[in-house]
Order: C-alpha cells, then structure tokens, then sequence
C-alpha cells in the first residue's frame, strides 16, 4: 500500500490526504473526530471553520506549491482569499511550527511505502 506524504522543503513530515473533488473539498475535515495529519484542498483558495471545535494551522499555496501566507484559523474564522492561491493545507494547530513550515516554504507530494516517514 501507499500513501501521500506531504514534503516541506525537501523533508518528509507528514500524511497527507488531498482532496481534489468538489464532495471531499466540501467535507475538508469538518465533522471528523481524528483529524489527519494534513489536508490539502485544491483547487481551493480560501477556507472557513463554520463548525469546527478547534483551531487550524492553514497555508495558502500557489500552484508551483509554494507557500504564499499562514494562519491559525480559530473556529468560525475563514481566510479571505490571497492573489496566486490555488490550494489550501490545513493541519492541526502547532504542525506548522514543528515542520519548519512558513512563508516561501515549498511543499511537495510524494508516494512512499507504508510506515516510510520516521
């Protein structure tokens, strides 16, 4: 089996499931009660927390995957949408942080072998 593994600046950090059509970009991580790793919507350029109990570490992303803006959305938040957003990662609060991710950051997906990110 693979997996999506989401990459900040070359390192693995994470699982990522991508949603990609209009129903699963509609769902995005509301109503979960064990949130993934990350999320990333596209095509997407503005999310909101209608429904959300809590907070959000979100990345606005062009289409060359680069990282244009960061936030925490707290529940009932939404981002306005950015000039050259094509996508949106979200995670849970304090991911951002530990994966080095910020403004200018370049992500990438990349399939793995299952248990492959340490």
């Amino acid at each position: 089996m693979t997996e999506i593994r989401l990459l900040v600046d070359g390192e693995a950090v994470a699982d990522v499931v991508v949603a990609e059509t209009v129903l699963a970009r509609a769902r995005g991580l509301l109503f979960r009660r064990v949130l993934p790793e990350a999320l990333l919507l596209r095509p997407c350029s503005s999310v909101h927390g209608a429904w959300m109990r809590v907070p959000l570490d979100v990345a606005l992303v062009s289409r060359d995957m680069r990282v244009l803006r960061t936030r925490v959305l707290r529940p009932w938040g939404m981002t306005a949408p950015f000039r050259g957003t094509t996508q949106v990662l979200e995670a849970p609060v304090g991911s951002f942080e530990r994966w080095g991710l910020e403004v200018g950051s370049e992500l990438r997906l990349a399939a793995a072998p299952s248990g492959a990110l340490p």
